[in-house]
């Protein structure tokens, strides 16, 4: 009786094996397009990440054109906002340059810079406004790459129907 215990549990065995070896081979996946969306939404993120730009503007607090304290900060607060905007500005659309230099007997007497930015800009963010020290104030703004294509675009047709 031990004997056919054993030949039983065998090819019990062999089955069992023969069996889970004929469902592993089986390809239970769908072999259309949307098990492939599937797969591919499952690998996306849940939330979608914007990327953004960042700009940073700075502003003293004595220099403002007030006598009154409290209103010299409400000024460096809007002059460290508005330079936010500019380095924004900037990141967006770019510099324009232009530059001089004189040259008399081989030698330079002369040379001047002068930096331009022109662009619009709407949908940023203000991600803070901090005292830094005693008399500064930080401001920094924040957009989102899409409105930077956006303005980009815009600003591009505006170029070309001023002929520029």
């Amino acid at each position: 009786m031990k004997r056919m215990t054993t030949a039983s549990l065998t090819l019990c065995l062999t089955l069992g094996v023969t069996a889970l070896t004929g469902c592993k081979s089986i390809n239970l996946a769908m072999p259309t397009s949307s098990a492939k969306d599937a797969n591919t939404a499952m690998s996306a993120p849940l939330v979608e990440k914007r990327e953004t730009i960042s700009a940073t503007g700075y502003a003293v607090v004595t220099v403002q054109n007030h006598k009154n304290p409290a209103q010299q900060r409400l000024m460096a607060i809007r002059a460290s906002k508005l330079d936010a905007y500019r380095n924004l500005t900037e990141q967006v659309y770019g510099q324009q340059l232009d530059a001089t230099s004189t040259v008399a007997d081989m030698v330079v007497t002369n040379d001047t810079f002068r930096a331009k930015v022109e662009g619009v800009i709407y949908g940023a963010r203000l991600i803070s406004i901090t005292p830094v020290g005693e008399d500064t104030y930080e401001t920094t703004l924040s957009l989102d790459r899409d409105v930077v294509q956006d303005l980009r675009i815009m600003f591009m047709g505006q170029m070309a129907a001023r002929g520029r």
